[in-house]
């Protein structure tokens, strides 16, 4: 799926599809952390079974409002001790499958949130 470009400083997805997501021009096919103030690293996980709670507290370090975890071509929930570093600093975490998570991400970075999506690509 394509998408329209916005008007806006935040660093947003321009396309996606089951392997990979589109960051402007660059295609991206393993899992991702992306926020709309800038942040951007290579999220070090397989595959769902890979994450443990470093995962999710390294997601924490910039202060998001909300998290969005993108657990794949599937909606998954991680088990919730993976995410306690994340409710004892109080930022939320919001679960969908991938697709989900990039128009989502998207709206809220679109709308001057500030929002980190975790976005898990599965080798098919």
């Amino acid at each position: 799926m394509k998408f329209q470009p916005e008007k806006t400083d935040a660093t947003l997805i321009t396309a996606y599809d089951a392997s990979g997501i589109h960051v402007g021009l660059e295609r991206i096919e393993q899992s991702l952390v992306l926020g709309s103030h800038g942040e951007r690293f290579d999220w070090q996980a397989a595959s769902l079974e890979d994450l443990t709670a470093e995962h999710f507290e390294r997601l924490g370090a910039s202060q998001p409002e909300l998290i969005i975890f993108g657990s794949g071509a599937k909606l998954r929930f991680v088990h919730p001790k993976l995410l306690a570093g994340l409710m004892q600093a109080r930022i939320g975490v919001e679960t969908m499958d991938t697709p989900a998570a990039c128009r989502t991400y998207n709206i809220l970075a679109g709308e001057g949130r500030h929002v980190v999506g975790a976005f898990l690509i599965e080798k098919t």
